[in-house]
């Protein structure tokens, strides 16, 4: 790695892009706005990068779910000529599977190669099959890669009882298990893994502990921290707090890399035993194990602290957050003030509306942090609410966002829940209408439980709200494609109630393709007087 890092200062800036790709492309964040604008720029530029800077690359925006940006970056080194291996191959059908579906991975497959139609590339299929619950395709693919002696590493099984387990079928497991022993496949770590927690789904917690005790025979595969978490989270959901607590010590011996993941694992199961004490002391431990803590760990951490009740101490975890990793960098004023500026809200939003959304005051001077983690307010916020301390709430939705925080749709959908249950359906549609609209802006779609469109549609009936419903359709279009029947229904009958005229209603349905129940479908002859 040190040769490869001396080669990037080394290479001229004229034909090559001025530092290393990775830096480059996440300078502004890992936001899929700030990556797709680098991406954008860096391939406007025509510059050029070492094949494996641009893998580097891919691997971390696959870790942050950036597929989109991910394959257009692969797509065009490769027609500017940088050869791809199998291994990049497979890389691209599954990220083509994310960003542009099934269909257009099997399109890339069937038109690679045939030398470059490995156990890699099949295996990639087969897991996009595994990933979209395509259970007939799967098991047809893996008797293709058996046929052609394909099968012959854990990762195909793996990924087929993967899908076993997430379509409610875990009693096939055990068979492909002994498949695996006839062929001579040696199970890894995810094997056993995957093997548990099939078992747990059949409520069989002693053939559970049977086979950690194959694998300990085993000899070859080591139990490591990751399968006591596994085995502890099978214990915590059968109840046994018990055992689930000796298989949380048992993960502790073996995090000896201090693995910070290790430690938001042992918090979140022993918040899920009740037992507060062993939250707060692994957090201590964690704290002077891992002194450069992330977002994620304090995130984690006041998640399970409001789960538990322990609101005071919540509090005292974000306010440590805050003052140790938002620190107000210099920048002019006029700047601060001007970026603090809300969207502007629907012209028929609710007269309290500033409740939630805040006025401007003294705290709007103080300067932002450019990576204020929005989502560990987001925690402190939804613990608030949960505790029916609205006001506490809106101070720090309006605090996030002065220090920085871009208010996202998850911020407002805590929002929108409290006033589901306060049955102020007004705020409810509101708050609503901002999530939907931060997902759209942001590239991380938010789309309404349909119990929420049912209620919202719900309450434009009632009140005879053409325009209301109306504009709540529009939003919605934006986020989901198929509407049905459970907008479309409530907005004819909102029609009829309302006694306005609709022409077009029966044209727009068709267009839609939706079939209304035979009541409603009557309203349709007062809607449409002109057809």
């Amino acid at each position: 790695m040190a040769t490869r890092v001396k080669d990037v200062a080394r290479r001229s800036t004229k034909k090559y892009v001025e530092e290393a790709l990775y830096r480059r492309l996440f300078r502004k964040g890992s936001t899929p706005q700030a990556v797709r604008e680098e991406v954008d720029g860096f391939l406007d530029s025509r510059k050029r990068a070492f094949k494996w800077e641009v893998g580097v690359c891919v691997r971390r925006m696959r870790r942050n779910e950036l597929y989109r940006p991910a394959l257009k970056l692969t797509e065009v080194m490769a027609r500017r000529g940088m050869n791809p291996t199998v291994s990049d191959q497979a890389i691209r059908l599954d990220l083509v599977a994310k960003s542009r579906g099934i269909a257009a991975a099997e399109k890339y497959f069937l038109d690679l190669p045939e030398t470059s139609k490995t156990h890699l590339t099949y295996g990639a299929l087969l897991n996009c099959y595994c990933k979209e619950l395509m259970t007939e395709k799967a098991e047809s693919l893996m008797e293709k890669m058996k046929e052609l002696n394909f099968a012959f590493t854990a990762m195909s099984y793996n990924s087929l009882m993967t899908l076993y387990t997430k379509v409610n079928q875990p009693e096939k497991v055990p068979s492909i298990i002994q498949d695996m022993k006839a062929d001579d496949v040696l199970p890894d770590i995810f094997t056993y893994n995957v093997w548990m927690r099939a078992l747990a789904a059949l409520k069989d917690i002693p053939g559970v502990e049977r086979v950690i005790e194959e694998m300990k025979r085993d000899g070859r595969v080591t139990p490591d921290w990751t399968t006591y978490s596994n085995l502890a989270s099978i214990y915590v959901d059968a109840g046994q707090f018990e055992k689930a607590e000796a298989a949380l010590k048992e993960l502790e011996k073996r995090n000896t890399s201090n693995d910070i993941e290790a430690y938001q694992f042992l918090i979140t199961l022993y918040g899920r035993t009740q037992n507060l004490v062993e939250v707060h002391r692994v957090w201590r431990s964690l704290k002077r194990n891992c002194p450069r803590k992330v977002n994620m760990s304090y995130l984690n951490m006041i998640q399970v602290l409001a789960n538990l009740k322990d609101l005071p101490a919540a509090e005292a975890c974000f306010k440590e957050w805050e003052a140790r990793h938002i620190h107000p960098p210099k920048a002019n004023m006029k700047g601060s003030e001007a970026s603090t500026t809300e969207p502007e809200s629907p012209t028929n939003a609710p007269s309290n509306q500033s409740d939630v959304k805040g006025t401007k005051g003294v705290e709007e001077l103080e300067l932002k942090h450019p990576k204020y983690d929005i989502r560990v307010a987001n925690a402190m916020i939804k613990a608030y609410i949960a505790e029916g301390m609205l006001d506490k709430a809106v101070a720090l939705k309006k605090r996030a966002k002065m220090r920085g925080g871009r208010l996202n749709a998850k911020t407002w959908e805590s929002f929108m829940e409290h006033y589901l249950k306060a049955g102020d359906l007004k705020m409810a549609h509101w708050c609503a209408d901002r999530a939907i609209k931060k997902g759209h802006s942001s590239g991380r779609i938010w789309v309404p439980p349909h119990e929420v469109t049912e209620t919202l549609m719900g309450y434009f009936e009632k009140n005879k709200d053409v325009d209301g419903a109306e504009q709540y359709v529009h939003v919605l279009r934006k986020v989901q494609k198929d509407l049905g029947t459970l907008v479309f229904e409530p907005l004819v009958r909102t029609y009829a109630t309302a006694g306005k005229k609709f022409p077009g209603m029966r044209q727009r349905l068709k267009i839609e393709n939706v079939e209304l129940g035979e009541e409603t479908a009557k309203l349709l002859d007062s809607i449409c007087v002109d057809q």
